[in-house]
């Protein structure tokens, strides 16, 4: 009775070795990497965010990415395209002879300028500002010259009344024995009462960007007695005084 109890308890054994080496003859044959160390564990996608998900893909454009591409004149001077500098509507086009310069052509020397300031005829409230470049070559000036209108008896010029302006901020060409041109009214409604009392001088800085052309360049001009002045315009610099009184008329719209 002994003997046939013992030969089914080794045989349940024998099975259970068996069993186990069947399991460990069905493991993957690349269990081990080739140095003998175990294959890294794969991390799941929830544990490790994707290369997509944490920022953007080489070259791809970021949020800080920046994209492809009538004002009055107040005590402070309007912003405006520094000298030399093209901005990105390109060059302005109708430019005085410029042959081609644009806005690239260096600024104006007040030493190779003559500046005058007349009534325009047939329009007593207009006057003409021309320029006129007596250099060798083509120089630029401000959009605008810089343009007041004042007593020239007064120590204090802080108030002079300042003209609405067309818009514009290219600078402007003008090529050598050429002139520029501004027009300004001084009273668009053609008022007679409610006018500013005591005007008679209108200030020209005919480059009123600041870097090259300081204020003590102003050049003054008497008004006649009575002038009336109320609101004025006034445009920007233009090749002719039909263009100009053309971008007068557009100043404040």
């Amino acid at each position: 009775m002994v003997v046939r109890n013992r030969r089914p308890l080794f045989a349940s054994a024998v099975l259970v070795v068996g069993a186990g080496l069947a399991l460990t003859a069905c493991g993957p044959d690349n269990a081990d990497t080739a140095g003998g160390s175990p294959a890294p564990v794969a991390t799941s996608a929830a544990a490790t965010p994707s290369t997509a998900a944490s920022g953007p893909a080489t070259g791809a454009p970021t949020a800080s990415t920046p994209t492809a591409g009538g004002a009055s004149h107040t005590a402070t001077r309007p912003a405006k395209t520094p000298p030399g500098a093209r901005p990105s509507g390109g060059k302005e086009p109708g430019g005085s002879g410029d042959g081609g310069a644009g806005t690239d052509a260096r600024p104006c020397d007040i030493q190779n300028l003559t500046v005058q300031a007349a009534a325009r005829a047939g329009a007593a409230s207009q006057w003409v500002i021309e320029v006129r470049n007596t250099g060798t070559g083509v120089c630029s000036l401000s959009s605008t010259p810089g343009v007041d209108l004042g007593n020239s008896a007064a120590r204090d010029q802080s108030n002079n009344i300042k003209p609405i302006l067309a818009a514009g901020t290219l600078r402007f060409p003008v090529a050598a024995g050429h002139s520029a041109y501004v027009v300004i009214d001084l009273d668009p409604s053609g008022a007679t009462t409610g006018t500013t009392p005591g005007i008679n001088e209108l200030n020209v800085l005919v480059d009123d960007e600041g870097t090259n052309m300081p204020l003590a360049n102003t050049r003054n001009f008497p008004l006649p007695d009575g002038a009336h002045v109320l609101n004025p315009q006034m445009g920007i610099y233009r090749s002719t005084v039909a263009e100009a009184v053309t971008s007068m008329t557009s100043a404040g719209k």
